[in-house]
């Protein structure tokens, strides 16, 4: 970790993340030879990924999720259907009411 850049909340995320890939690699009973062969990464860089490391590429860790079967949820990561906060916000800027124009 760069513990003067790195706030620990997207250090434990991306340790997480690692953990996870790792275990779902496990899961499938994929070598990491052959998972960073098929993902076309070297074998250090997944074991980067699966210890977390801020310094890949997420590129990386995409191709990684993607040999897994995992993309999609890539994919949604900023989906708007999630983004609370910028739901809120916008509808705090909805009208209170709506009139119907003179002439319509």
């Amino acid at each position: 970790m760069h513990a003067k850049s790195t706030p620990i909340p997207v250090f434990r995320a991306l340790q997480k993340i690692g953990r996870d890939l790792r275990d779902a690699r496990k899961r499938r009973r994929i070598p990491m030879e052959l998972a960073a062969a098929r993902a076309g990464i070297s074998r250090t860089t997944l074991s980067k990924i699966e210890k977390g490391d801020e310094g890949v590429a997420v590129g990386a860790y995409v191709r990684v999720m993607f040999i897994m079967g995992m993309v999609q949820r890539f994919a949604e990561l900023a989906d708007m259907k999630f983004d609370q906060i910028g739901l809120e916000l916008e509808s705090e800027k909805l009208p209170k009411r709506i009139r119907i124009g003179k002439g319509k």
